[in-house]
């Protein structure tokens, strides 16, 4: 039996993406995604999940360079497409800061030594101080050129391989607003293709022709605007707008969230086919769990920005952790009045983790089910399992 797992087709490190309004002591800093790491593997449907806020959208939005990353990088088929560099700054900032801090710390204790002191006593001391402080000056050298030499290694190695680019595409939230009202249907999905370099017509139209029969429309379809359409088609056009340039991963931003309950099915449906069909991977973003335990193999849980449990479909809902994932399960409905009649709603309340002292980390717990714990919650949940 091969026991093999499939190659990594995207991995995040790390990945922090900071917004910040004003200036000075009215500057506000949100942390839309704040050290976020995992991997997709080729061919899965990989769920991301947590309510309205969360920091999903932002995930999906960063990976595929609609926003650079403060921090963290984003390898996509092996090579390093993003990289964020501003957490390097600002250690670079705080280690001048503290640095500047000693200093004026060995200035005023020399001071206070100096005080009724002899003339060759205060020579020494002067010495003696003069050489802590070089001592500091020359570790925050090295700290800095160091720091400097990551930034440019960080900054030379991300690819610029714009093919390699196109292998990412990303299905948007809402099919009314991401499709442009002045462009046919045939000019919206063969956008991609002529900024990939391909002019010739004829083969521009039979492209677009072969996708829009992929999604399951028409390609008479071709020559109407998006107006002209019903929510669930321009979704689909959505779809074969991201399939045109056959790519390897699609990014899927709550594509069925906007859709009526009877065309959310269709969609998924056809995402379904199209990944069983052309081995493509999907990081699928959602927050109706219903529909992530149905399409995908693994699922990633966040909360406010931070990434609190990852495990399998099945092995997530059996086997919930993390007081948050708990509460979320709470809250799926199920088509059972009895059920209904006394299921419990979770209500997750952040205070109930004490994190002053000890920081939590993300644990694999067992083999492919990580949570979000420290060293004491860890022991807990290790309890709970048996």
């Amino acid at each position: 039996m091969n026991n093999e797992k499939p190659p990594v087709v995207l991995s995040v490190r790390h990945l922090k993406q900071y917004f910040s309004s004003g200036r000075g002591k009215t500057k506000l800093v949100v942390k839309a995604v704040d050290d976020v790491s995992f991997d997709i593997f080729k061919g899965e449907v990989f769920g991301l999940v947590g309510e309205s806020g969360c920091g999903k959208t932002t995930t999906g939005r960063t990976i595929i360079k609609l926003y650079e990353p403060t921090d963290g990088e984003v390898f996509f088929l092996g090579k390093r497409v993003s990289a964020g560099i501003q957490g390097i700054t600002e250690s670079i900032r705080e280690a001048k800061k503290n640095t500047n801090d000693k200093i004026r710390e060995i200035k005023l204790d020399l001071n206070e030594q100096l005080k009724d002191k002899l003339p060759e006593e205060q020579i020494v001391l002067r010495k003696a101080a003069a050489e802590k402080i070089e001592q500091l000056e020359v570790e925050l050298s090295n700290l800095t050129k160091a720091k400097h030499r990551e930034i440019n290694e960080r900054k030379k190695t991300i690819t610029r391989d714009y093919e390699l680019m196109n292998k990412m595409q990303m299905i948007f939230q809402d099919p009314i607003a991401s499709l442009n009202p002045r462009m046919t249907v045939k000019e919206i999905i063969a956008e991609g293709l002529r900024i990939s370099g391909i002019k010739n017509d004829d083969i521009i139209l039979q492209k677009v022709n072969e996708v829009l029969e992929i999604v399951g429309l028409l390609p008479e379809h071709a020559s109407r605007y998006p107006h002209e359409f019903s929510g669930g088609q321009r979704q689909r056009i959505g779809i074969a707008r991201s399939l045109i340039v056959n790519p390897e991963l699609l990014i899927a931003d709550e594509p069925i969230s906007a859709l009526d309950v009877s065309i959310r099915a269709q969609v998924i449906n056809l995402l379904n086919d199209l990944r069983k069909e052309y081995g493509i991977t999907i990081l699928f973003i959602a927050h109706d769990l219903s529909v992530i335990r149905y399409f995908s193999d693994r699922i990633g849980v966040m909360y406010y920005g931070n990434l609190v449990e990852l495990a399998s479909s099945d092995e997530l809902f059996k086997n919930p952790l993390h007081p948050y994932t708990r509460s979320l399960l709470s809250a799926v409905p199920l088509p059972d009045p009895r059920y209904e009649k006394n299921r419990k709603r979770i209500v997750y309340n952040p205070k109930v983790h004490n994190y002053e002292i000890n920081k939590p980390l993300l644990h694999e717990i067992t083999p492919g089910h990580f949570v979000l714990a420290n060293e004491e919650e860890l022991a807990r949940y290790r309890t709970e399992l048996k």
